[in-house]
């Protein structure tokens, strides 16, 4: 099995941070927004896990199955949040939902 260079492998989840953290800030489509979260998160998994490769560790590996748990969860609770949202306002786009109060 080829392993991967660590600097290459921090570049690759940089890279994707920051590709997630444009969809974030750019995008005014909740669905898209929580996507571009999705995309963040796996990028500090792949960082865990190439920085276990690294020191020769499987702790990295464990790591990023909490990261996974943790990103289905707050899949689960923000598409339920969404659907709420958008029963109540009839609309996906993340301005319309400044005019909420609560």
């Amino acid at each position: 099995m080829t392993s991967v260079d660590f600097g290459t492998g921090l570049t690759l989840a940089a890279i994707l941070f920051v590709i997630g953290l444009a969809g974030v800030i750019a995008r005014r489509n909740i669905i898209m927004i929580l996507l571009s979260i999705e995309i963040m998160m796996n990028a500090a998994g792949l960082a865990v896990i190439v920085a276990g490769a690294r020191w020769g560790q499987p702790d990295g590996q464990a790591v990023f199955l909490f990261i996974l748990a943790v990103a289905a969860a707050e899949i689960a609770v923000g598409l339920a949040l969404i659907l709420r949202i958008h029963h109540r306002i009839k609309s996906l786009d993340s301005d319309d939902y400044t005019q909420m109060k609560g």
